[in-house]
């Protein structure tokens, strides 16, 4: 049953449990849907996972595969999903065209971000009619109705705010208040930025929506070093270091991941995260031993 992740969150909060989702991006191939479907998605049985996601491609790229694979996920395998929404290369009435044909297939969650360019490099320009603000966007989307919308928070401050993350936090809070229901951070590899980062909304800001961790079992040495370049995520000296020693074998990466983020989501549900949000790269293994480890299977 499809349902809304604003209700499924004050449900587990009422259990004294934490709510646990998964992340999932569009293949880019037909053999990449039928792993998804046919071997990642059914692993997902295996764990206690409340909702998954599906990302947009850079620039909005992805819009119609996005919207079919959340529909389908809900339809087969009777997971509550949330699309993503992007303001990139969309006027207004463009997203409002995309946003009905979501409600009319049952989507009743989004996570409304500002995305990234075109191509994924270069600077963000918006477009003539859209919105140039993800708190726009989650304002539209509220004010529309029908919709438990999410948002993003960065732990460690966005990659492009150049005043510092005290001030990309400060914009977070506009995006909350814009009516974001709740917000689902970027990865990071050091629960302190997580502590800092939650200490500063909750106390400083006022904050009162669940702010879910996101935590990313790295599968490669490489790969982990490429996306944290490009998100901005810092990779602790020990960590960092441990990757340099496995190397290029990443079944080992991959075990090290495992190990690794267990001790994250350790320390961040025994510190009061709400849950946990995994990145998975379109592999669920990793995140479906996590969640074992935990106990939380």
């Amino acid at each position: 049953m499809v349902q809304s992740i604003h209700d499924i969150h004050v449900a587990n909060a009422r259990l004294g449990r934490p709510s646990i989702s998964i992340e999932f991006f569009p293949p880019k191939s037909d053999d990449g849907d039928r792993t998804l479907f046919e071997k990642t998605l059914p692993m997902l049985k295996e764990g206690r996972f409340d909702y998954c996601s599906v990302t947009y491609g850079a620039g909005g790229s992805t819009r119609e595969k996005t919207l079919a694979i959340v529909d389908r996920i809900q339809r087969e395998f009777d997971l509550t999903t949330m699309m993503h929404l992007t303001c990139v290369n969309a006027t207004r009435e463009q997203l409002r065209s995309v946003i009905d044909e979501a409600r009319s297939r049952g989507v009743h969650n989004i996570l409304a971000l500002r995305g990234d360019p075109p191509g994924g490099t270069g600077d963000w320009v918006a477009t003539e009619g859209g919105f140039r603000y993800s708190a726009e966007l989650v304002r539209y989307l509220h004010d529309l109705g029908g919709f438990t919308v999410g948002t993003a928070g960065f732990p460690e401050g966005h990659v492009a705010q150049s005043e510092g993350k005290h001030v990309d936090w400060g914009h977070l809070r506009e995006k909350i208040a814009a009516g974001a229901d709740f917000v689902v951070t970027q990865l990071f590899f050091d629960n302190a930025d997580y502590f800092a980062f939650r200490e500063h909304l909750t106390r400083n800001l006022g904050v009162t929506v669940p702010l879910i961790p996101g935590i990313l079992p790295v599968l490669s040495r490489n790969q982990t070093k490429k996306f944290t370049e490009m998100c901005g995520a810092r990779l602790p000296a020990a960590f960092l270091q441990r990757l340099e020693e496995l190397g290029d074998d990443d079944e080992a990466v991959t075990r090290y991941g495992i190990e690794y983020a267990t001790r994250q989501c350790e320390e961040l549900l025994r510190e009061g995260a709400p849950g946990i949000h995994f990145y998975t790269l379109n592999r669920a293994r990793s995140a479906v031993q996590v969640v074992r480890n935990l106990g939380l299977a």
